[in-house]
């Protein structure tokens, strides 16, 4: 009798030990089936500014180094227009799947209190902020003028004539250019282009008198000693242009600039949102894209999701203030 309760014991265990092995095995499978198959095939990430810009040089940049961590190719489309509206448009007209990312700019919280568009950030899911970089007056070099005073007394001599290009209507080049005039008293007349690149280029042909875009959008041209840069609006002077003052330090309280993050369609699947958002921070931390920023001016300044709605949330209520005391908002 006690060898059979034994040898029913013994049964019984193993059963139970068979039964758990088996229950681990359909948990993992289960598991296995939770993991998300992506991506299977190439990303696009558009950029809502013309080639050759700042912005442009920050998705290319970060785009070549996460391919490496995503395993497909990520292309990157220059859709311009509007001042950033129409590529922003775009990227919020993709299918919620993550083969669509938009690099996101300062414009999508300054278009909306002009009501040029019907959206704002708060329509992306965000992924990450990338970098930030502050304005920076240039002019070319056979300019009437060497310093920030210079260009001020010149402004204030010709009221409404000297030509400042930026990247749009109402963009963060055009707001800077405006706050310049704020704190400054001159007048200016200002030119929009579809990015800074175009601009720029309007200025090395002296189509224009100014850019109030950023130290690298300009850098290869002021190397090259086609223009010159005056002053930067940054709390302190910029690490690629040592010898070029800060707008405060000349007695003019502007500090002033961009930024640059990623976001995609509202309602793409969370954990798609995880797998973009960890490769991007991997592209980010490599010391190619890190050496690749430095060597391009750029100005790093990372934040997660969460960090970057945050700051939003403030930017754009601060914005949405200047713009008005400006007059570019919609009444």
């Amino acid at each position: 009798m006690k060898k059979l309760v034994a040898i029913l014991l013994i049964g019984l265990l193993v059963f139970t030990v068979a039964g758990c092995g088996k229950s681990d095995t359909q948990q993992g499978q289960q598991e296995e089936e939770k993991k998300v198959d992506f991506p299977t095939k190439g990303i696009t990430m558009i950029v809502p500014w013309a080639a050759g810009g700042g912005t442009d040089a920050v998705a290319r940049g970060l785009a070549q180094n996460a391919e490496e961590f995503l395993g497909q190719n990520i292309t990157v489309n220059n859709i311009t227009g509007g001042g950033g509206a129409v590529g922003f448009g775009s990227g919020l007209s993709a299918e919620p799947d993550g083969y669509t990312v938009t690099m996101i700019t300062f414009e999508l919280i300054s278009l909306p209190p002009q009501g040029l568009v019907p959206f704002t950030y708060e329509d992306y899911d965000l992924l990450c902020r990338i970098n930030m970089d502050p304005a920076a007056l240039t002019v070319h070099k056979d300019a009437p003028f060497d310093t920030l005073e210079e260009f001020i007394a010149y402004a204030k001599e010709n009221p409404g004539k000297v030509s400042v290009g930026n990247s749009g209507p109402g963009s963060v080049w055009h707001i800077a250019a405006g706050l310049m005039e704020q704190a400054t008293g001159i007048e200016l007349n200002h030119v929009p282009y579809d990015g800074a690149a175009p601009a720029v280029t309007a200025l090395v042909g002296k189509h224009i008198d100014a850019v109030s875009v950023s130290p690298a959008e300009v850098r290869g041209q002021v190397e090259a000693g086609q223009l010159k840069m005056l002053a930067v609006m940054s709390p302190e002077r910029v690490e690629t242009f040592p010898d070029v003052p800060t707008f405060k330090e000349l007695g003019y309280d502007v500090e002033f600039g961009t930024w640059r993050g990623l976001a995609v369609p509202k309602g793409t699947p969370e954990e798609v949102r995880a797998i973009l958002a960890d490769a991007f921070k991997k592209a980010y931390d490599t010391e190619a894209f890190q050496t690749f920023a430095k060597n391009s001016g750029l100005g790093l300044a990372y934040q997660d999701a969460e960090e970057f709605k945050a700051y939003l949330d403030q930017a754009s209520k601060d914005v949405a203030e200047v713009m008005k005391g400006l007059g570019l908002t919609k009444e």
